[in-house]
């Protein structure tokens, strides 16, 4: 594809346009503080009424990529549970024991898996009498302080024309990393991943545990769409929060029927236990945004519990779609014509000499990956739309901008219709790594400023008062005022507990 210059002039007042427009057709959110995440939506993050109630089965995002330092391999990247509060305990966040989390493979285009890797998780308690996770600092995931531990097995599961013919274990009891509770509970949270990353016996390698969401989008629209004058764009209202991770590895040569059919489509599940013991599906994900603005609220359920051979039900959502019609009837920008084929190819086919499956596509949503083109060493944001063949939506990495692509695709882009509409935050607010797993380290849960009149240290850290003071400050008279007010609280309890005890043989001694 042709590629297309950025030099970003006007582009400001448009982000904001097309995100006001975003709050009509359906991607929604509330503010954020700096340092306090709040309640949002985004991507696949509580996309549909019943999976947003049990995140802990809900996918957020998928990637999938021609791994930029070992390129005869891909990594698949799927995210679970939205919106992690860092801080969130003393129950931190944990994958579920009753669910299996798959990745599907289809490398012929037929619509119908060919490998599914799935991931079972169990939970391990140390000590039930406790309230904490961790009861001291964790060096290490084997650390006896570590009271609740994660691991899973991955179970290779091959497919012909839909139908199971071989089940293979790929790994037993791999350890998960777990939360980061904080700097004092785990001073060396790099250490910890490093630790959960194992190599499978294939040449990949598989990762779980918690991660820095690498989604990135402004969704300030409750607040009047953007303060009423458009003035609040540009603020990545997903930073600071965290997801669980999978991430996987794999040969090229595992998953793609061959070098000259290296397509492959990729989407990820999750199945839920129920009371029955049979497992049902909840949630789906493959390119981004789908269920969320492509799909209306009466498909969403649907789509969730769906497969990708039965897309043919949704496909009027792509062909008509509503965002474009909305954006013009707000803000005047004139919507593509329909039906939109670009957006079939785009979502349900591949789009053509870049990443069709052959020797047949059946319209199916899911993420379409081109394993023979390498990566680039200078990833372009807009990917595909840039020139930049091994972006989305060729597979998407994490660098991807995909509301930016996805808006302009929308718009019409690839029908001759040029635009700059985007959000105005063009990159994640930390940095992704080189290597596998290639996800950004979490937001720890002791970020933040320290108590008043510290320091850091070995200072006190608690906010109870001008009482207590850093470490090696004189503080005689605080001391016992400490004290004092120490003994008072001991004795009003002391107090309450005589006053209850004698009401109890009062009452237990009554005459009637």
């Amino acid at each position: 594809m042709t590629p297309i210059s950025r030099s970003g002039a006007g582009r400001k007042k448009l982000a904001a346009l097309i995100c006001g427009a975003l709050a009509a057709g359906g991607l929604a959110a509330a503010g954020t503080a700096a340092l306090a995440p709040g309640v949002a939506s985004a991507s696949s993050h509580r996309e549909a009424p019943l999976i947003s109630g049990t995140p802990q089965y809900d996918n957020t995002d998928l990637y999938a990529f021609v791994s930029p330092d070992k390129p005869d391999t891909t990594t698949i990247v799927a995210n679970w549970i939205p919106f992690e509060e860092p801080a969130g305990g003393p129950n931190f966040y944990q994958f579920a024991d009753d669910a299996q989390y798959d990745i599907h493979v289809d490398n012929n285009g037929d619509a119908l898996d060919d490998f599914i890797f799935r991931y079972t998780f169990s939970t391990q308690i140390k000590n039930k009498k406790t309230f904490l996770y961790n009861t001291g600092p964790v060096t290490s995931l084997t650390d006896p302080d570590l009271n609740i531990t994660q691991s899973y097995d991955i179970e290779l599961i091959k497919l012909k024309k839909g139908k199971k013919v071989s089940e293979t274990k790929v790994a037993d009891d791999i350890p998960a990393a777990p939360s980061d509770v904080g700097d004092a509970s785990m001073p060396d949270y790099a250490k910890l991943r490093s630790q959960a990353i194992y190599k499978t016996a294939n040449g990949g390698a598989t990762f779980a545990g918690q991660a820095d969401d690498p989604f990135f989008a402004d969704l300030r629209v409750f607040d009047l769409l953007y303060g009423g004058n458009l003035s609040e764009v540009g603020n990545d209202t997903l930073k600071g929060y965290n997801v669980n991770t999978i991430a996987l590895q794999v040969p090229n040569d595992l998953i793609r029927q061959s070098k000259s059919r290296p397509t492959v489509g990729i989407y990820s599940t999750t199945q839920r236990k129920n009371a029955k013991g049979y497992y049902t599906q909840v949630s789906r994900l493959g390119n981004p945004l789908v269920n969320e603005v492509v799909n209306p609220q009466k498909d969403k359920d649907k789509f969730n519990a769906s497969e990708p051979k039965d897309d043919a039900q949704f496909l009027k959502n792509v062909t008509e779609p509503e965002l474009p019609k909305l954006i013009e009837s707000i803000y005047k920008i004139k919507a593509p014509k329909e039906p939109r084929s670009d957006l079939v190819s785009v979502f349900l086919t591949g789009v053509k000499n870049l990443n069709t499956e052959q020797p047949y596509a059946k319209p199916s949503e899911m993420l379409r990956l081109n394993t023979s083109i390498p990566p680039t060493a200078h990833p372009k944001r807009l990917g595909v739309l840039d020139g930049d063949n091994a972006g989305f939506p060729n597979g998407r990495r994490l660098t991807d901008d995909v509301i930016d692509e996805a808006l302009q695709v929308m718009e019409g882009e690839l029908v001759g219709s040029k635009n700059d509409l985007g959000d105005a935050v063009d990159k994640n607010d930390k940095g992704f790594e080189k290597y596998f797993p290639y996800v950004a380290e979490p937001t720890s849960g002791s970020r933040g400023p320290l108590a008043k009149g510290t320091s850091g240290g070995s200072d006190v850290k608690n906010q109870l008062g001008d009482a207590l003071q850093p470490a090696g400050t004189s503080s005689s008279n605080n001391m016992m005022l400490i004290t004092a007010s120490a003994a008072s609280g001991v004795a009003g309890v002391l107090l309450i507990g005589a006053g209850v005890a004698w009401w109890r043989r009062r009452m237990t001694h009554r005459p009637y």
